[in-house]
């Protein structure tokens, strides 16, 4: 029997300095997943190496270090290096050394230049890098399609695809949360640039009908270049998560500690149960990243707490690794991370919905979708602590029906949501771009 000969792609991610980030962990699904059924994944890390809280699936090598293109952007001395020094600066485990100790700058209002200068590819500070990364994925990598975790590191595209001919997907995954972060100054200039780099892409990947036709609408591409993909994560150790005996009623957050992802909004809900419906027993847990720059807002949150009297039933845990989010998720009767922007992803939601945790998010972004899909939780207006506290209380005031939502939404999210089903309906996407090549 001849054998079918296996389809080559480079999926190129992006590091986040050391941060377990949500686009981390779905690229690194989707690619254990892609090898599984046989596809052959060069999934290859930009900036920094990827960081999970699984089993890490990202190859031994380097695009764009963070030091080199940092130094490129500040220097010109640096864009005049030889290759031999720049590579040594782009080792994966001397980048992740630095990143570490010394905090690689990823806020976005900061990296107004710097985006634009990568934007611009090969009429950037970074050609160097571009030359490298283009040589690099057309003589080590050799796909036949390339696949990218976002458009913001899309630059190099147009030297790619003229040295290798190779179609070129785009995931789009947050684009235009960072592109809101940045200053007035910079924004336009950049929302440009991503406009000119989305027409030398082939196709794009959404997870929902709702960010498919905001990013059609914002990049001004033709709706018909969006693919709708299943958003999945590794659900079988979440599938088995049994909640834990003898605790009090527990509200839980798990994501970025930072206002966009709502917590402060959570944590005013939380003083709402208790001073408006009588929740005197309810605590809260909160889990996930704190950087540098969100501290103060985090400590400020924790004084509301202690101002209302609640300092003691409220319990950070951290970034914990995968044995510590389960236990996170089985300490906790419901899950609310309250995003104040239109959240593309929501992992988390989903892990608590895998985990038999109902949920309770903003009618915005991906969250009525996720939701009338898996039956897992309900909605509340955006912005609103006290119809969410009220939607809170409901839920802890009703084990039935807590238990009826948590197992609903648990077995949707395994049958509809597993990195196994992601996969196959990107594997499909590709052979179909393939098929028009």
């Amino acid at each position: 029997m001849t054998s079918v000969p296996r389809m080559r792609v480079t999926y190129v991610g992006a590091g986040a300095a050391g941060m377990i980030c949500g686009s981390c962990l779905r690229d690194n699904d989707l690619a254990r997943g892609l090898r599984a059924l046989g596809c052959e994944v060069v999934f290859v890390p930009l900036y920094t190496p990827i960081a999970t809280d699984g089993e890490d699936a990202s190859d031994d090598a380097l695009l764009f270090g963070g030091v080199s293109v940092y130094l490129e952007q500040k220097s010109r001395l640096f864009r005049r290096l030889p290759g031999f020094v720049l590579r040594w600066l782009d080792r994966p485990g001397f980048v992740r050394r630095v990143s570490r100790r010394r905090g690689i700058e990823v806020e976005a209002g900061a990296l107004g230049e710097l985006t634009l200068s990568m934007l611009r590819g090969e009429a950037g500070n970074q050609r160097q890098e571009v030359e490298r990364a283009v040589a690099w994925i057309r003589d080590e990598a050799r796909p036949e399609l390339v696949n990218l975790t976002n458009l913001l590191i899309a630059g190099f595209v147009p030297a790619l695809k003229r040295e290798t001919g190779v179609p070129v997907l785009v995931t789009l995954q947050g684009d235009d949360l960072f592109l809101d972060e940045l200053t007035e100054e910079h924004r336009p200039q950049v929302l440009a640039e991503l406009r000119r780099l989305a027409g030398e892409v082939d196709g794009f990947v959404t997870f929902s009908e709702y960010y498919a036709g905001a990013m059609s609408e914002l990049l001004e591409v033709p709706r018909e270049k969006f693919h709708i993909v299943t958003l999945g994560i590794d659900t079988r150790d979440f599938a088995a998560v049994e909640p834990a005996a003898g605790r009090p009623p527990t509200v839980g957050y798990f994501g970025r500690i930072a206002p966009e992802k709502g917590f402060g909004e959570l944590v005013e809900a939380f003083v709402g149960l208790h001073r408006e419906h009588g929740c005197s027993d309810a605590h809260l847990k909160a889990g996930g990243w704190l950087g540098d720059g969100d501290t103060r807002f985090y400590e400020r949150q924790v004084a509301r707490l202690h101002e209302a009297g609640l300092g003691g039933k409220f319990e950070y845990v951290g970034s914990p690794d995968r044995a510590g989010k389960l236990e996170f998720f089985a300490a906790i009767d419901v899950f609310s991370m309250p995003t104040v922007y239109r959240e593309p992803k929501g992992i988390p939601a989903l892990e608590a919905l895998a985990s038999g945790v109902p949920v309770v998010q903003p009618h915005h972004g991906i969250f009525p979708e996720m939701l009338a899909g898996t039956g897992g939780g309900i909605t509340v207006p955006p912005g609103d602590a006290g119809e969410l506290a009220a939607a809170l209380a409901g839920l802890l005031g009703d084990p039935g029906r807590r238990a009826r939502l948590g197992e609903e939404g648990r077995q949707n999210v395994v049958e509809r949501h597993s990195a196994t089903r992601m996969a196959e309906e990107t594997l499909a996407l590709y052979e179909e771009v393939l098929s028009f090549k």
